[in-house]
């Protein structure tokens, strides 16, 4: 059986995209040897305009354009769609809405990986959005029954503060590392049992061995479940 076609909605930013683009080739030259590479389209959005409406608050005019972006996606062939951010995961229910194709909620696969390795308690890092906002605690939470740790008010901004000047624009910094690190420490003295990189870009700065927990980083995850359904019999 040939492979699904997977549509991503990327560009968001396009350092996180890049990575989903080596993850998934990479899985399917793993899983089907030789020269074979992932069979999938990518629409990726100018992400100043797309930062722009967040901080904005302008989520209805966001929602709007991943909309079209998902619809065009669906012409193009695609069997379904992930939005390669967990941020703009805000309005996922509102983008399957209005395609016929599935959507791949990145919150799903990571909690079926938590849960798979018997953890219940988890931190969360990620924009101020994502860890602030109830769309992708609460479906942790409602859906999977995951109880979920954020840091404190100050930590929050200093993880949100390094995505959008530093990791978006490509550039790592020890210091940040470092920073990183002691707030991950925290959250473990509070009682995390496992750290969500809920972040797509979060990757590119920490990895396992800079928490003293285990690290479920999100954008292999999403990558990964993209492979299994796009290669999958049904």
């Amino acid at each position: 059986m040939p492979q699904k076609i997977i549509g991503l909605l990327g560009g968001m930013s396009w350092e996180s995209s890049a990575e989903y683009y080596r993850i998934i080739n990479q899985a399917v030259r793993a899983r089907l040897g030789g020269l074979a590479s992932a069979r999938c389209l990518m629409w990726s959005f100018d992400f100043a305009e797309i930062e722009a409406l967040q901080h904005a608050g302008k989520w209805d005019e966001a929602t709007a354009l991943l909309i079209e972006a998902a619809r065009r996606l669906e012409r193009g062939g695609a069997d379904f769609a992930l939005i390669c951010t967990n941020t703009m995961h805000r309005m996922a229910d509102a983008v399957q809405a209005a395609v016929a194709i599935p959507l791949l909620h990145i919150a799903d696969p990571t909690a079926e990986r938590i849960k798979a390795q018997g953890f219940r308690r988890v931190g969360l890092l990620g924009t101020a959005f994502t860890m602030e906002q109830d769309f992708y605690k609460g479906r942790l939470a409602a859906r999977h029954g995951l109880e979920v740790l954020v840091p404190d008010a100050a930590d929050r901004a200093l993880v949100h503060r390094v995505i959008y000047e530093e990791l978006v624009q490509g550039r790592v910094e020890e210091a940040s590392r470092q920073a990183y690190r002691a707030v991950m420490a925290r959250l473990v003295a509070a009682g995390a049992e496992a750290i969500i990189l809920g972040c797509t870009e979060i990757m590119l700065l920490v990895g396992e061995g800079d928490a003293s927990v285990p690290l479920f980083d999100t954008t292999a995850i999403h990558a990964e479940a993209a492979v299994e359904r796009a290669l999958a019999g049904d």
